[in-house]
């Protein structure tokens, strides 16, 4: 594995870290994420761990894949349901922050997950995808599907937001 792999056949060209606060803030939320995945800065360092990626982003959507692996299942041999939860938060956060207008931040004020079916390996790779459902001034709700290549749904998940402002 390369150093900006994330799982076979999905690479990061800045590799993982973090992005300066001063620009972070001095942009939206949607161009932020659209440069995200332009590779103009790295991925987030849990993506590397947890084989997952941002793919796609529009306003109040967005979409991550991932791959499960070894390293992400639980004694019984399956995925640990940390794992669909993980990438599902991102969606369901990112669609949010997609929404976001510069000088504005969010928090994840609650989340709930269905995990349905079970994740293995073997299911390869996998798809998030994020809606916001209602934005306003201070509360954001989204929902978000993990489906497989088949379009089966494994997980399903909804969250609540908080909307506010930040300073520099």
């Amino acid at each position: 594995m390369s150093e900006n792999e994330v799982y076979p056949g999905q690479t990061v060209p800045r590799g993982f870290g973090q992005i300066p606060r001063e620009e972070a803030l001095g942009q939206s939320g949607l161009s932020l994420l659209k440069r995200m995945i332009a590779g103009e800065y790295p991925a987030p360092a849990m993506s590397q761990r947890m084989n997952f990626v941002l793919a796609e982003v529009g306003e109040g959507t967005c979409v991550f894949r991932g791959m499960p692996g070894e390293r992400h299942l639980n004694p019984m041999g399956a995925v640990h349901g940390g794992w669909a939860a993980t990438i599902l938060d991102s969606a369901l956060g990112c669609c949010v922050h997609s929404t976001l207008a510069q000088g504005e931040g969010y928090g994840t004020v609650e989340f709930k997950v269905n995990l349905i079916r079970p994740i293995t390996p073997q299911t390869g790779e996998v798809e998030a995808r994020g809606v916001v459902i209602n934005r306003g001034r201070t509360i954001a709700v989204s929902e978000a599907k993990l489906v497989d290549r088949n379009g089966k749904v494994l997980a399903f998940g909804t969250e609540t937001c908080a909307i506010y402002p930040i300073g520099k």
